[in-house]
Order: C-alpha cells, then structure tokens, then sequence
C-alpha cells in the first residue's frame, strides 16, 4: 500500500474520534447543553479528535522520514564488503538509487547479481515497514482515542485544553512558515556568495556579455565564460514591460466597467469569467505563445516588411499580459468599490456625470489600492516562468527591439540547472545569484506596493 495512503487514515481516525468524543458527552450531559458550564459538545468531539489524530500523525511523519535512513542501511550492510568499500557518499547515493529504481522495476543497463538481490531485499524490508507503519499508527491512533474517551466528562476544562492545542498548531505552522522563508533565502544568499568568489559582483550586476558556458569537469572543454548579468535583465524588463502594456489598460478598463457601469447579471457572470484566466495553467499560456502567437506575430511581420523573431519579446509579452489581466482586473476593482457610496452621491448631487464622477471622485480616491495592485502584477510578470520558458530565447541579447529575441532570468536559471551540473562550478552557481537579485527586485516591488497602498489608503466611516 502506498505510504500516501496513512494520511487518509489518519483523517478518518480523528473524524471517528470526533464522533465517538461528542457522542460521549451527549451520553452524560442528555438533553441539557452540553458544557453549560465548560462548552459546546463539538468540543469534546474536538478534544477526542485531537488525541486521535496528533499522535498519529506525528507517528506517520517521523517514520517516512526516518524509513528511507534505516531500509538503506540494512540493504548495504548486507552487501559484500568489497562491494561497498572506497565507495564515496555521491556513489552509495547513486549506489542506492539503483537499488530503489530496480525494485520499482525502472532497469538501466546490466545490474549486477548483488545489486539484483540487493533491490529484492529492499523491496521486502519496505513492504514490511509499510505494514509495520499502517499496524503501529492504527495501533497508537486506536489508544490515544480510548484514553481521550475515557476523560470525557463534565468537569473537564475541554475548551482550554482544545484552543490551547490549536494555538500550538497554528503558532507551529507560523514557525514553520518562516524558518522555510528563511531557508530559502539562506540557500539563496550562501550560494551566490560562493558564485561571488569567482566572479566580481561588479562584473556580474554591470557586465553586458552572458555567456556562462564553462568547463563543468576535467576532462571538458570550454571557455571561461562571461557572467554580466545586464542583457538578461533586460530582457526580463521587456518583456515584463510589454506584458503591463496590455494588462495594465485592458485590466483597468474592465474593472471600471464592471465595478460602475455593468448591470449585476452582467457583473455576476463576467467577472468569474476574467478571473478564470489566473487558474489557467502558465504551462498552457506557454503553448498558447509558441503555437499560435509567435506565428502569428511572425506571419504580420513578413506582410508588414518586418523581421520578427520566432521567439520574440513581443509574443511572449503580449501572452504573459493576458496572462496578468485577471490580477489587475481583481485588484482594481476592489479599491473600486471600496470608495464609499457616500461620495458618488455626494459628486452627482453636484451635477457630475458619472464619467465625471469616475474620473475625477472614484479613481483619485482609489489609486492608491490601484497602483499597489499594478505593483504587484509587475513583480507577477517578473517571476513568471513557464511563458517565458517556452516562448523567450536562450541567447541573451541587449535590445530594445520588442520583434527581436531575448532572455530572462527564468529561462537562464532553468537552463543553467538543466543536465551535467557541479555545484561548485561558476556556471551553476550563476543560477543562484540570478534567482537572489530576482528575489530581491520582486521583494522590493510588494513593500513598495504595500507602502503605498498603507500610506495613500482613504479611510472612510
């Protein structure tokens, strides 16, 4: 059985739990409220659930992570000796790969007869721990439960003890949150500061040739390589900028027009259907640029006696804006209909049209939400991915040419960590000081965004 399965059981242990708790204080308490004096019977459902599902999940997560550790260990152990020794940690890392690709029954090449019986060993002693794992988190679920059930009671302080457990919850996913956050930008910043003991920041942040192939072994050939950093980011700019170009009017447009002029129906029905564009995959809106917009752009160029490249800034742009309306559109009309009644009463009393009104009452008062909304959707298109990927070149190119191809950042960093890597070569480690200055950019963006938004913000009663 498959170890995605526990977390299921898990679930229906504390929902039985739950059952069984708040059947149990309707038992003692009969028809009377239960916890007239304490709180509601859900809270002793709550308190059951809790010592159900707790410990079992606990259980569950230590043993997925330290079950890899111990199966591999018995494994090699009863590999020979001479089998496993001057190995280095990479080579039993990979030694283990094999072993765990032949169990699931991927073969590469010719495995040898100790690795053949090895994988066959592996294979038992994971389905034992399997079912040794469903046995014990059944087992440990099943007597948390009855020891919970048997405290249910009248006197029991349920609602301090269950809101002071799901405060421990919620303070632990906030610090699990951060330590995460942490983490990232740690990884980030560690691994830049070694791409930056080989490369000057200075040629890396001003520099204007990128070419970062470089020997990444020994017996490789290739130049040194040249790491300014500068046509890639302006590529990334241009297409970003060409994306706001059509997200920022057209999703503004619609918000005014939904939020002041659309009749409710109208409202009701094309609003869901604007903001269905953000659940499009971006993988999708990839495909839609290389198969049908860049060969569209290419085709209008040759008509027009333009040259227009296969994979242009403008094809890539114009989708990743189509892409970003939805963000504009969601957040503009928010601050649109933030503004109080109040004031397009007050500006049509006066003798303003409802264009007047728009333009000179509703968009100044709301601005400030609407510009840290168009703040936020540039830091979107700045990150964005999948688009780019597919439908930006690979060659970095210093241009302001919207028909000519270029890079971004995204599309670098998944090529440079695509294929033959070494983490301590200038090549890879480029990856990361790309990815810390892309962070650093869109962070700087949302606390502009949010400054303003804070400072500018109307408050009305």
């Amino acid at each position: 059985m498959p170890a995605i399965y526990i977390f299921p059981i898990v679930i229906l242990l504390a929902i039985l739990g739950y059952t069984a708790g708040k059947r149990r204080s309707l038992a003692q308490y009969g028809d009377r409220t239960a916890g007239e004096s304490y709180a509601p019977r859900g809270y002793f459902g709550m308190y059951v659930a809790l010592w159900c599902g707790i410990p079992a999940l606990i259980l569950s997560v230590a043993w997925l992570i330290f079950e890899p550790v111990i199966v591999n260990g018995l494994v090699l152990s009863g590999l020979p000796d001479a089998f496993t020794e001057g190995l280095s940690g990479d080579q039993i890392a990979l030694l283990e790969s094999e072993i765990e690709n032949l169990s699931s029954g991927v073969v590469f090449g010719q495995p040898t007869p100790e690795v053949m019986a090895a994988a066959e060993r592996y294979g038992e002693l994971r389905q034992i721990a399997r079912a040794a794992m469903f046995t014990a988190v059944i087992a440990i679920g099943l007597g948390a439960m009855s020891f919970a059930y048997s405290r249910v009671r009248p006197s029991l302080r349920v609602r301090e003890r269950v809101e002071g457990t799901i405060m421990v919850i919620l303070v632990l996913c906030s610090i699990v949150a951060i330590l995460t956050t942490i983490g990232i930008v740690l990884s980030l910043f560690i691994e830049s500061l070694l791409f930056f003991e080989q490369v000057s920041p200075l040629d890396f942040l001003f520099g204007l040739n990128w070419e970062p192939q470089t020997a990444i072994r020994a017996d490789q050939v290739a130049a040194a390589g040249s790491f300014g950093a500068v046509p890639v980011f302006a590529g990334t700019l241009l297409i970003s900028a060409i994306a706001m170009l059509v997200a920022v009017p057209i999703g503004l447009m619609s918000a005014i027009y939904l939020a002041e002029y659309a009749p409710s129906a109208v409202r009701s029905a094309a609003k869901p259907v604007v903001e269905m564009l953000a659940g499009i995959p971006t993988i999708v809106y990839g495909f839609f640029a290389v198969l049908t917009i860049a060969p569209l752009f290419r085709e209008m160029g040759v008509t027009l006696g333009l040259n227009v490249a296969a994979n242009s800034a403008l094809a890539a742009g114009v989708v990743m804006g189509v892409m970003i309306i939805p963000f504009v559109s969601s957040l503009s009309d928010d601050a649109i209909t933030a503004v109080p009644r109040s004031l397009r009463d007050g500006a049509a009393a006066l003798g303003s049209t409802r264009s007047e009104t728009i333009v000179q009452v509703i968009f100044p008062a709301a601005l400030p939400g609407i510009v840290g909304g168009i703040l936020l959707a540039t830091s979107r298109a700045i990150g964005e991915t999948m688009i780019v990927v597919m439908a930006a070149g690979l060659t970095a190119n210093l241009t302001a040419n919207p028909f000519e191809g270029v890079t971004t950042v995204t599309v670098q960093i998944v090529t440079l960590l695509i294929g033959d890597t070494a983490f301590d070569s200038p090549k890879t480690l480029s990856a990361f000081a790309l990815g810390l200055v892309l962070f650093l950019i869109t962070l700087c963006l949302n606390i502009v965004a949010l400054r303003i938004t804070q400072k500018y913000r109307e408050k009305y009663d």
